[in-house]
């Protein structure tokens, strides 16, 4: 089986790299990551960073495998993955994501969120988060969760087109755009799928939003207590044995 790895915002693919190697452990090795234009990826010409265009990027990332994969999305990677699962279920063998509550009807998104979504307060944040060295730049990440390490490679690929990417992204997402789009959770349904509850992320909803947007796409929950919003950092081992077990149930 091939396994898909899907990132999200303020990240580059380097973020997966202790998860993968968790995973390696545990004998899964056919594993690709897939970066998102302007999140360690360039941004094609004309591409204006909205849900949906991301959505078809991914769909058309997942239609150069030979066979159905198995995908994993954190952060907005997650919300890619749903987006593009309600949209072309047959391209995977199973999905796995992080923010379902995102699709919850009473989901409000966060501070940092409602900052971006407002001209000129969100340019001033970007700039703020994205500026600087990569040296103060990581120093920024960990305290939120990443390691030294992690951080400064996930540093090293930041800049002003991701800073763009965000600000984009964000206020097309703008509630109730998510909300509306979670009609379509049902959908989902037609191929396994994990939800993942990381309990101490505070970006991605309660944990009733989580169960009930799992039981609307059909997914069983995975409870990670005590991790937060970088969990496949915090605790590889842990993210990685709830995925391997998912998957052999499939």
């Amino acid at each position: 089986m091939t396994v898909v790895l899907v990132h999200g915002n303020p990240e580059t693919d380097e973020v997966w790299g202790p998860l993968k190697d968790a995973l390696g452990r545990r004998g899964v090795t056919d594993i690709e990551c897939l970066s998102p234009p302007g999140f360690g990826a360039p941004v094609p010409d004309g591409f204006g960073a909205t849900v949906d265009e991301y959505r078809d990027w991914l769909i058309g990332e997942l239609e150069r495998f030979p066979e159905p994969v198995d995908l994993v999305g954190h952060d907005w990677g997650g919300g890619h993955v749903l987006n593009a699962v309600m949209s072309r279920p047959e391209l995977v063998r199973s999905w796995t994501s992080d923010v379902v509550a995102l699709f919850d009807p009473d989901y409000v998104w966060h501070d940092l969120a409602q900052v971006w979504q407002r001209p000129g307060d969100g340019e001033e944040l970007v700039a703020q988060m994205l500026g600087g060295t990569a040296a103060e730049r990581a120093a920024r990440l960990v305290p939120l969760g990443m390691t030294q390490e992690v951080a400064e490679r996930v540093a090293a690929g930041q800049g002003e087109e991701m800073g763009r990417c965000i600000l984009a992204l964000y206020r097309d997402a703008a509630q109730p755009a998510m909300a509306e789009r979670g009609r379509d959770l049902p959908k989902a349904a037609a191929r396994p799928g994990l939800a993942i509850n990381a309990t101490e992320d505070h970006f991605v909803g309660t944990a009733e939003m989580v169960k009930r947007s799992a039981d609307r796409a059909g997914a069983s929950v995975a409870v990670l207590d005590g991790l937060g919003h970088w969990w496949m950092v915090q605790d590889p081992e842990a993210g990685a044995e709830a995925l391997v077990r998912f998957w052999a149930e499939r």
